[in-house]
């Protein structure tokens, strides 16, 4: 008669398979730790890239000064926003039927109006763009009556303030 043949099973230590199992867990975790990371990694890239692309790109500064060279305004140019930021540093207010006028020097040229500073606030934006700042130098407040002058009259009162407009390195 045919006897079945008997199994052969490897010896293997139950101490080695433990081993094994232990590592390969290891190795799963492993792995996955390591794409959960790469994951976080790029996670945290782009929100840095998207804070950095709405961050302010001031390019234009401006200190103007009073006739005690003392700071009363400081103007900044963010050329994304499309606005030049002013903001007051002294406690100076335009009377009833009188506005702050912001002007632009260019050498020789003629000033250029860059709007009213109608607000009151030590804050405000006037809109514009880089191309209103490109050849000018220096930049002044002159004390207009209410509403601003035309540009082409120029400034009709004196310079309250004035100071040099500095182009920043990119």
């Amino acid at each position: 008669m045919n006897q079945p043949m008997p199994v052969i099973r490897p010896r293997t230590s139950k101490l080695w398979l433990a081993v094994s199992v232990v590592l390969a867990i290891v190795l799963l975790v492993g792995a996955a730790a390591t794409v959960s990371l790469y994951e976080q990694m790029h996670a945290q890239i782009a929100h840095l890239q998207k804070q950095v692309s709405t961050m302010p790109q001031v390019r234009y500064v401006a200190v103007l000064l009073d006739d005690h060279e003392l700071p009363a305004m400081l103007v900044t140019m963010d050329p994304q926003a499309g606005a030049l930021q002013v903001q007051r540093l002294n406690t100076v207010i335009e009377g009833r039927e009188e506005s702050l006028q912001l002007w632009a020097f260019a050498g020789e040229q003629r000033p250029r109006s860059l709007g009213v500073l109608e607000s009151r606030h030590k804050t405000l934006q006037l809109p514009a763009t880089e191309a209103a700042l490109k050849e000018a130098t220096q930049l002044g407040v002159s004390v207009e009556v209410k509403g601003g002058a035309p540009e082409l009259a120029g400034p009709r009162k004196p310079y309250l303030f004035k100071g040099w407009l500095v182009q920043k390195a990119m």
